[in-house]
């Protein structure tokens, strides 16, 4: 990964990845902690993981018990579209 490679966020600005790419990358990390490669647009992929584990805030609330569903939702959408993207 390069630092030139473009984040899922300008992706998304561009209209490469739409919302409900962004949003099944969300679900698919939520449903299992420890998904990580996630194909978020026609050929760029997305280290979830690696995302969330990155991003301070997005850690935090998914180590907090008490986060609600939707603040964790929020934090690694957040974590995911800064997140660089990948070639595939």
């Amino acid at each position: 990964m390069t630092e030139s490679s473009p984040t899922v966020g300008e992706l998304f600005k561009a209209k490469a990845v739409t919302d409900e790419q962004v949003n099944a990358a969300v679900e698919v990390y939520l449903s299992d902690l420890e998904a990580s490669i996630f194909p978020i647009a026609d050929g760029y992929v997305v280290d979830a993981d690696a995302a969330v584990v990155k991003h301070l805030w997005a850690s935090h609330v998914l180590a907090n018990d008490e986060a609600s569903p939707g603040l964790k939702r929020a934090a690694v959408r957040t974590a995911i579209l800064l997140a660089r993207a990948q070639k595939a």
